[in-house]
């Protein structure tokens, strides 16, 4: 297979395994959940539980322990998106090509989907005890899980991103926003899946360190995709950052030095990244191809 039979295959092995996790739309509650199940169901690049199923393997990882994992982390981001998209927040109509929850749902159900997606995702992820009940890299993994989507990760991110907005930032707090607010996810993925794999301490920080570069990088292209790109093309609305008179790294450098460091950031990822795979494989050219994505 070339490689976008590749990623296409890997794509809907995740959305098979997502799916098994998802709950019954049933009982007297069965709004929400259809709320939570319209949120994650609409599609999407799956890049977290894809980095951390890639990751698990790098390290020689085999078992279906990652899998409880792959579909939290997927909740766990979706119910950040369900959240951003609130009138309170970014107030968007459109998510990947579609109506917003709270737009289909309307608002009170919108927040109670993305608590709910929130919890159910820990009560998935403790599932990896059923298929391998004596092993401890699971309680490191829910351990970094917890706190790289809380207050000192995404959680924290989101503060200070909201805080910011109006305001004048300088580089060093919008790289700390886009360090938790969107890296801290990409951390914790990549973290799990060595973890789970047994790997060391050294190489589970030196994935980490990956990681943190590959979430900035990230970031940073969709900064780029919201000035450049279209609704069409992106799926969500463009111009979203200026509407909401966000400091990006557009707005401080410029498209043309936004895409120099995009360039930087993610050569030293792959670099990092093949000091532990040397030859150059999947979750390299997935790194790559991510980074320099057109939407």
């Amino acid at each position: 297979m070339n490689f976008n039979e590749e990623i296409s295959a890997k794509t809907s092995e995740i959305e098979t395994i997502i799916r098994k996790y998802l709950p019954a739309e049933e009982g007297y509650q069965k709004t929400v959940i259809e709320a939570m199940n319209y949120s994650i169901l609409a599609g999407g690049k799956r890049l977290r539980p894809m980095l951390m199923q890639e990751t698990y393997r790098l390290f020689g990882g085999q078992s279906e322990v990652i899998e409880p994992f792959m579909a939290a982390m997927e909740m766990i981001h979706t119910y950040s998106l369900v959240h951003d998209d609130l009138p309170a927040m970014d107030n968007d109509e459109y998510r990947r090509g579609r109506k917003t929850t709270h737009v289909v749902f309307g608002e009170a159900m919108g927040i109670l989907a993305g608590d709910a997606l929130l919890n159910y995702a820990f009560e998935t992820a403790v599932l990896a005890f059923d298929k391998e009940p004596d092993n401890r890299n699971i309680g490191k993994a829910l351990a970094i899980l917890a706190k790289k989507s809380g207050i000192y990760g995404m959680i924290g991110g989101q503060t200070v991103d909201i805080e910011a907005v109006a305001t004048s930032i300088e580089k060093d707090q919008l790289d700390f926003i886009y360090k938790l607010k969107t890296g801290a996810l990409i951390e914790a993925a990549m973290m799990i899946g060595a973890i789970l794999a047994g790997a060391t301490d050294e190489e589970v920080a030196k994935m980490e360190g990956v990681a943190a570069d590959v979430g900035l990088a990230f970031q940073i292209q969709d900064d780029i995709l919201d000035v450049t790109s279209t609704v069409e093309v992106l799926g969500k609305p463009i111009r979203s950052d200026e509407k909401n008179q966000k400091t990006t790294y557009v707005t401080l450098n410029g498209i043309d030095k936004a895409r120099d460091y995009v360039a930087e950031i993610s050569a030293r990822a792959i670099a990092s990244l093949e000091d532990l795979q040397p030859e150059k494989g999947f979750l390299s050219e997935l790194i790559f191809r991510l980074i320099g994505r057109e939407k």
